[in-house]
């Protein structure tokens, strides 16, 4: 559900790190403290905690905007003019300039093995796989190794806190939202950039979220412009996914709105 990232409305190339940086980690531990008063993950598997809806609400009108008229018929664009092959490449290609901050969070997490694994694949992909431009360790058999700095926190403890919508971002919640702002810097390679438009990895960020946008449109659309209440429909499925995604383990934790084909994208499974 997220529309495009933070870092895609920089308004030039002297956007450095500095006072940014020193406000964005002011917000970062207001957020965290906030989420750090819950222990785990307290709220039933259906239960949202939305303090601050009415703010979000705005945020999401905002954000509907904004993809009507810009990330939309540009995500659409870019997939109907590039053909498939190339446009894997590219998503390949930010996936493994991904794969160092991959490595830096797993051994936070203290998941030494998946470190090891994302890192093998970045070394794979990158000299096999021309760049990145293919995804050679993927071919191998290596298993993707996607995680970020609001799964470290999950793992340090800290509950997902209330639900939030980022402005040009999209669904997220407190603890997510602080994330978003570690994984500036828990990447080596974005981090070396001191120029945000020098970064490569801004801009595969930018493609690999058009191309997302742009494959997945129809059901994008469903449920941002056909749905009775998209906020309230978007903000559930987020939450679905993003519980699964870190309590898998629990099945009861997730249903998918898209498994059977006769479900209605309108109700909510966990009405009474």
């Amino acid at each position: 559900m997220q529309l495009v990232q933070w870092g895609a409305v920089a308004p030039n190339d002297k956007f450095r790190f500095g006072r940014p940086v020193l406000i964005a980690a002011a917000f970062a531990v207001s957020l965290l403290s906030g989420c750090a008063s819950q222990k785990g993950l307290e709220l039933a598997p259906g239960e949202v905690f939305d303090p601050y809806e009415q703010i979000n609400r705005g945020t999401h009108a905002f954000n509907l905007g904004v993809d009507k008229l810009l990330f939309r018929p540009a995500a659409k664009g870019y997939t109907n003019l590039v053909p498939d092959p190339i446009e894997d490449s590219f998503n390949a290609f930010a996936r493994n300039l991904a794969e160092p901050g991959d490595f830096v969070n797993s051994l936070a997490q203290g998941r030494f093995d998946v470190a090891g694994i994302s890192l093998f694949r970045f070394v794979i992909n990158t000299t096999i796989g021309f760049g990145g431009l293919a995804d050679a360790a993927t071919d191998f058999g290596i298993p993707d190794t996607d995680t970020d700095f609001g799964e470290t926190l999950h793992v340090w403890g800290f509950g997902e806190g209330a639900y939030v919508e980022l402005p040009f971002y999209g669904p997220s919640t407190t603890r997510d939202a602080v994330g978003v702002i570690a994984d500036l810097f828990t990447n080596p390679i974005s981090f070396t950039f001191t120029r945000i438009l020098e970064n490569p990895g801004f801009y595969a960020e930018i493609v690999e979220r058009l191309s997302d946008r742009g494959r997945y449109s129809d059901t994008v659309d469903s449920i941002l412009y056909e749905s009775a209440d998209s906020y309230a429909q978007a903000r559930l499925i987020y939450l679905q996914n993003r519980r699964f995604e870190l309590e898998g383990q629990n099945a009861d934790a997730y249903v998918d709105p898209y498994d059977d084909p006769y479900f209605d994208i309108y109700e909510d499974p966990y009405a009474e």
